[in-house]
């Protein structure tokens, strides 16, 4: 439906854009297929008006003409509706190209680099050591590997609930969730999405890895109110114990399980396969480490042990 809706504003705008004089009701209904397949007048006229308001929201200037007719037309004058020249300098053109490359796996890659395109074309200063032009220099990349990805960034953006089945790190079988999507983040090479989780009645944060199966769009509007500022990051490192007071010391098997090295405290390499090391202690520790299956084991303290010892049943039991 929403993608619907964005085509029809679209053409709408397009046949405003595209005419010497003004279009009326009629013109328009018999130019748009969307129009053409409203059933009734009624339901065209609600339609049209809904359309006209948003793209005027979206600050798109329309003019309402009569006619000698008496007949009321519309007009989108191009020269009341150019953008002022565009100028970038050279961070902002960076973030951009950053921003472009999030969608290399998704359906909008064309799109994207097509605007690129049309932006340098118009002046937009290129990254003065980019990958294309010096294949050893380093690159910032933010992969999208997960399928849920685009269809959640597009009910974040139309403000969608959603329904998928997720699979939570202690659990054997996903269960499904009702969603109102709020926003992605990236942290650490990982999708996050952060929303208002219907069946809970509380806001959540998501592994977009352990969604599985389609996620699906369901009709009608938020229940809850979309915060101003949506802390997925502050969320997620609390949970993986970045903000932790506590440490807690854990035997590692030797060459596994590099992220938890790198936040490590200390490291002492054992000579039986084995290293031990010291590693903050948050919330939400236990099923991070249960993550990594047998290559962890948890000597102290003894909740945290009981805690991951629990999960990892849990998880044999199904």
């Amino acid at each position: 439906m929403a993608i619907a809706k964005s085509e029809r504003l679209m053409n709408l705008a397009l046949c405003l854009l595209g005419t010497r004089r003004p279009l009326s009701k009629r013109e328009l209904r018999g130019s748009i297929e969307a129009y053409l397949e409203a059933s009734g007048d009624d339901a065209f006229n609600r339609m049209f008006e809904r359309d006209k308001d948003d793209l005027r929201e979206l600050g798109l200037v329309i003019e309402t003409v009569e006619n000698l007719e008496g007949e009321t037309g519309y007009l989108a004058r191009r020269d009341s509706n150019r953008l002022p020249p565009i100028t970038l300098d050279a961070e902002e053109a960076a973030a951009l190209g950053l921003a472009a490359k999030v969608w290399q796996q998704a359906r909008l890659a064309g799109a994207a680099s097509g605007a690129l395109q049309k932006l340098r074309a118009a002046g937009m200063p290129e990254a003065e050591d980019s990958y294309e032009t010096q294949p050893s220099a380093l690159e910032p990349r933010i992969p999208v590997h997960e399928a849920a990805f685009e269809p959640l960034m597009l009910a974040c953006r139309d403000r969608r609930p959603v329904v998928f089945d997720y699979r939570k790190a202690n659990a054997a079988r996903p269960e499904p969730r009702q969603v109102e999507p709020w926003t992605l983040e990236c942290w650490r090479g990982h999708w996050y999405l952060a929303g208002w989780d219907r069946d809970r009645g509380a806001e959540r944060v998501f592994r977009l890895s352990r969604i599985t199966g389609k996620v699906r769009s369901r009709a009608g509007a938020f229940t809850a109110p979309v915060p101003d500022v949506v802390t997925v990051r502050e969320t997620v490192e609390s949970w993986a114990g970045e903000t932790a007071t506590r440490s807690a010391r854990i035997r590692l098997r030797t060459g596994c399980g590099y992220p938890l090295r790198a936040r490590a405290q200390s490291v002492r390499e054992g000579a039986d396969g084995w290293d031990e090391l010291e590693i903050p202690y948050g919330h939400g520790l236990d099923a991070w480490l249960v993550e990594f299956g047998p290559d962890v084991v948890v000597l102290e303290p003894a909740d945290l042990r009981a805690d991951v010892v629990d999960r990892l049943r849990a998880v044999a039991k199904g």
